[in-house]
């Protein structure tokens, strides 16, 4: 215990901005999706990360936009619930990009809570001229007293050490909330639906923005196989033909390359399942967003 030093840190930022690609990097495991539309993440997830004497909690949060539905109170309150009782707050913005409205809320919500920060300015990778960084660095050094500011690519693990190094400066003594081994709070059957959603953002682009939600209904080991049953429930009938495709296609494509990251991460052979139902509106139905695993309560503990 004596040697045993811990922090709750919260991944925060507006969407797209690289933050679950951070917390994959960072926790050197895949426990986040992963695509280019904003918005990706629904909930918040939590990663452990243990090194030596250190143990960082990092959890990561939906990106901080203006709320259109019941999906998105759920998530605006998963950030705010993620701020509440975290040691640490971790800003991911982007280089070159000037500072936003949800930047500056979230900053005033450290304020609030005299919350010890540390600012990532990620995808470094993608800024041609660097010199633009040191204005960026600037404009938020007045606003808020951040602990380090780390410019990163989380895509590319540059600068990532070094961000490492700053967030256990800020790790305090007195013991490990979780075993050496633990990676995640995410339930196996909340990961592997998750594996499949990403699937359906990657592979239809535009066509079905954010309107498909995924649910694991079975799942069972045996004889060195992993049985799968996965449901994706979508808003319209069109939405289910396209998820589907012509003669199956398109789902046979999500099955195969959810299906190669499932047998990844859980080291078997998977057989996966995969069925399409219509629910109008769920984003809109507090109710049915229960149903589908979006539960207030998780936010509480």
């Amino acid at each position: 215990m004596e040697n045993q030093y811990s922090a709750y840190i919260a991944i925060v930022g507006r969407p797209n901005v690289g933050k679950s690609t951070m917390l994959n990097r960072l926790i050197g495991e895949k426990i986040a999706i992963v695509s280019k539309k904003p918005q990706t993440t629904r909930t918040r997830i939590m990663g452990v990360l243990t090194q030596g004497e250190d143990q960082l909690v990092f959890l990561d949060t939906p990106g901080l936009l203006k709320s259109k539905s019941s999906l998105g109170d759920y998530m605006v309150q998963s950030v705010t619930a993620a701020l509440e009782g975290v040691d640490v707050g971790l800003l991911v913005t982007e280089a070159g990009a000037p500072v936003s409205k949800a930047d500056q809320e979230l900053i005033e919500r450290f304020r609030k809570g005299r919350l010890p920060a540390v600012l990532a300015i990620n995808k470094i990778d993608a800024l041609a001229d660097k010199t633009r960084l040191m204005g960026q660095i600037d404009a938020y050094a007045q606003l808020y007293c951040f602990q380090a500011v780390v410019p990163v690519s989380a895509r590319q693990g540059d600068g990532m050490d070094a961000l490492l190094d700053e967030l256990k400066q800020l790790a305090q003594p007195g013991g490990w909330f979780f075993d050496e081994d633990t990676l995640t709070d995410q339930p196996e059957r909340v990961l592997a639906a998750e594996l499949v959603r990403e699937k359906v953002l990657r592979l239809l682009d535009q066509e079905i923005p954010h309107g498909v939600a995924a649910v694991t209904e079975h799942m069972e080991e045996r004889d060195e196989l992993l049985e799968l049953h996965v449901t994706l429930y979508c808003e319209k009938s069109n939405h289910k033909a396209i998820l589907i495709g012509k003669g199956g296609s398109m789902l046979k494509k999500i099955g195969t390359t959810a299906r190669q990251d499932l047998e990844r991460f859980f080291g078997c052979k998977v057989n996966l399942q995969l069925w399409v139902k219509v629910k109008e509106h769920w984003r809109q139905r507090p109710e049915t967003l229960q149903s589908l695993g979006y539960s207030q309560q998780d936010l509480l503990n």
